[in-house]
């Protein structure tokens, strides 16, 4: 769309993709996929060191607004993750790798919190630290410079004109731009990365864009889950390692002895009693990684503390009579209206987010207050879904659950871990993982086996078991 400005809005995409895929509509999934490849080119992404900006400000993802925030990174992790099982496009698994590389560096606190935001400016000008002028590139890359500046369209004049500086960005894929220079693909990226090397060296040397050192509850929870979608598709231990820490941080420092929960940490302190008041939206996303670290591990502990901070959420923000969350407590201080969260923007509202955790835990422990709340929170929110579908995209993702049904996949036995492993290798959207070697939940009882097995469960009925990831999706295909 010609639109300007332009936000990535991962969750508009991540349904979509689903859309795509389950209701096999080649047309929705050509669209998905040009949008991410446009993006990942585009100059909205830091090509030296990984990350995005919060949005481009013409119609093309050329010029950002520089400034880099904490939720729209977590949300494109995720995004990129999910999409690489999708449709396995290496461009998708790089910048899941140089968003979190960035991310560790640049807002990883040293207690494993994250940071809120890097500003847009230094030195008083927008985008300073991340434009060069093609004399910049030439001194830094010398001979090199050449076919670093074709591949990135950096130019004498400056491809970001009113500024007379370059931002880097690609149109090219490497296969057609290697033929176009007479080279191999292999010794293409090669001097492209050697030379990305040297630029982020020298632009380690410049004065840095303010850091919003805040640790927000909220978004810490949104990040924590997009590590955790990418240690789904990658499997790599760092990027586990990176979610306990995070995970153990939140526990350590979010979370009070009475359970409830802090929005805002800051320099190692809480300043004041106001950063103690925190909102649905913080409970939401805290519970959305809780779950989605557990499905990863299978570690009852976080599934536990999801169930936790899921029935304080009912009992503090739920309204019974209108069948609806509040954002704010009904202990915090008096307004003079409490409002709720509905529609879903570049962040899915806290009320959506609830009703698909609430969804979710209630098919893993049979809770069936939970199931209600979910389902009267989607069917209150049905009548207005068709008219302005892109505001409710992730109300639309729980309903393409309530539609196609979800799968439970329990993996029992002493290879549990590696068996998800390799069946999450598979793009299923629309299913919940769950197992291990106690009987913990309701669907493992009277399944726990040394011999590693999968079960393939779907309205309350399973099918026998499978003793090979083969067999398990072959009773996904028939059903």
């Amino acid at each position: 769309m010609a639109r300007a400005p332009k936000f990535p809005m991962p969750n508009n995409w991540q349904f979509l993709m689903r859309y795509a895929h389950l209701m096999q509509d080649e047309g929705i999934a050509q669209q998905v996929k040009l949008t991410l490849h446009k993006m990942a080119f585009g100059g909205i992404y830091d090509h030296i060191g990984g990350g995005f900006a919060r949005y481009s400000v013409d119609s093309k993802w050329h010029v950002p607004h520089f400034e880099k925030m904490l939720y729209d990174n977590a949300q494109l992790v995720g995004l990129y993750a999910e999409a690489y099982t999708w449709n396995k496009e290496e461009l998708y698994k790089n910048v899941v790798k140089e968003t979190i590389s960035f991310v560790q560096r640049e807002l990883t606190s040293p207690d494993h919190g994250f940071y809120s935001a890097l500003d847009a400016d230094s030195e008083g000008v927008e985008g300073k630290f991340y434009t060069f002028t093609k004399a910049e590139v030439e001194e830094i890359l010398g001979n090199d410079a050449d076919v670093f500046c074709i591949y990135y369209h950096v130019t004498e004049e400056g491809n970001w004109e009113e500024e007379q500086t370059n931002i880097f960005f690609r149109r090219e894929q490497d296969e057609l731009l290697a033929g176009q220079l007479g080279m191999e693909v292999a010794e293409l990226q090669d001097k492209i990365a050697t030379a990305k090397s040297k630029i982020f060296e020298s632009r380690s040397q410049r004065i840095r864009p303010g850091l919003d050192n805040k640790i927000l509850a909220s978004w810490n929870g949104l990040m924590l889950k997009g590590i955790c979608d990418a240690y789904r598709t990658f499997n790599k231990d760092e990027y586990l390692q990176l979610a306990l820490n995070n995970a153990d941080f939140i526990i350590n420092n979010l979370i009070k002895e009475n359970g409830r929960l802090i929005r805002i940490y800051k320099s190692g302190a809480v300043t004041d009693e106001g950063h103690q008041v925190a909102f649905l939206d913080d409970y939401a996303h805290i519970i959305e990684a809780f779950m989605a670290l557990y499905e990863v591990t299978f570690d009852f502990s976080w599934l536990e503390r999801a169930q936790q901070l899921a029935n304080t959420a009912i009992e503090y923000f739920y309204d019974a009579n209108d069948g609806i969350f509040f954002y704010t407590a009904n202990d915090d201080e008096e307004l003079i209206a409490r409002k709720s969260e509905i529609m879903d923007g570049v962040i899915p509202s806290s009320n959506s987010v609830m009703a698909r955790n609430l969804q979710k835990l209630g098919l893993l422990f049979e809770d069936k207050q939970f199931q209600e709340i979910s389902a009267q929170l989607l069917r209150n929110v049905m009548p207005f879904m068709a008219k302005y579908g892109s505001s409710y995209s992730n109300w639309s993702m729980l309903l393409l659950d309530e539609i196609f049904g979800v799968y439970e996949v329990a993996v029992t036995g002493n290879e549990a871990l590696s068996t998800r492993e390799a069946f999450e290798e598979n793009y299923i959207p629309n299913k919940i993982m769950l197992g291990g070697t106690q009987e913990n939940l309701p669907l493992l009882q009277n399944r726990i086996a040394e011999q590693t097995r999968i079960f393939i469960c779907k309205d309350k009925t399973c099918g026998l078991p499978a003793n090979t990831v083969t067999e398990a999706l072959k009773q996904i295909a028939l059903s």
